[in-house]
């Protein structure tokens, strides 16, 4: 009795060669990113230091920034003029309810918009060495890595709303 062993033509497995080269990368979004459902929407937090790193791409950009020693809430946090933007976003009481972070880790990545509403915002490319603010969230009981979703973003002096693009 002798077996047979199927075979495939050369368009089958050039077909296979090409699916298996793709996979990898067609997964990856999946498992690389993940959803804003875990951060914590009712505790907004503020962070302010120096970046470190930055990664100007989609589906957002990051930065990763070293925590100021002595971080403090600034005085006039609650009274900071904000953008409009074409999302209704409760800034002023996004604002007042604003806390420090409880975990004291120095290094935080902080989660931008995508690159498409950062041009909205004419957000120029932060570069590394560059001093930032933001209030956004953190993950739920802070769990987890020290990542921020930014919903304002303070650079030079001006402030962007990250939420929706500009009014």
């Amino acid at each position: 009795m002798s077996a047979t062993i199927p075979t495939t033509t050369s368009s089958s497995r050039r077909h296979l060669l090409a699916a298996a080269a793709v996979l990898p990368f067609a997964v990856r979004p999946a498992f690389a990113h993940h959803g804003w459902s875990s951060f914590d929407q009712d505790r907004p937090i503020y962070l302010e230091g120096k970046v470190t790193s930055s990664k100007w791409q989609n589906p957002h950009a990051e930065l990763m920034i070293e925590v100021s020693p002595g971080m403090a809430l600034p005085a006039d946090l609650k009274q900071r003029k904000l953008p409009a933007q074409s999302t209704e976003v409760d800034g002023p009481g996004l604002l007042a309810r604003t806390s420090l972070p409880r975990r004291r880790e120095r290094q935080w990545e902080l989660e931008l918009a995508p690159l498409t509403r950062l041009e909205a915002w004419k957000v120029a490319e932060i570069k590394p060495g560059t001093m930032v603010s933001a209030v956004g969230f953190t993950t739920k009981d802070e769990q987890g890595e020290a990542v921020m979703r930014v919903e304002y973003l303070f650079v030079a002096g001006k402030v962007y709303g990250l939420r929706s693009s500009p009014a």
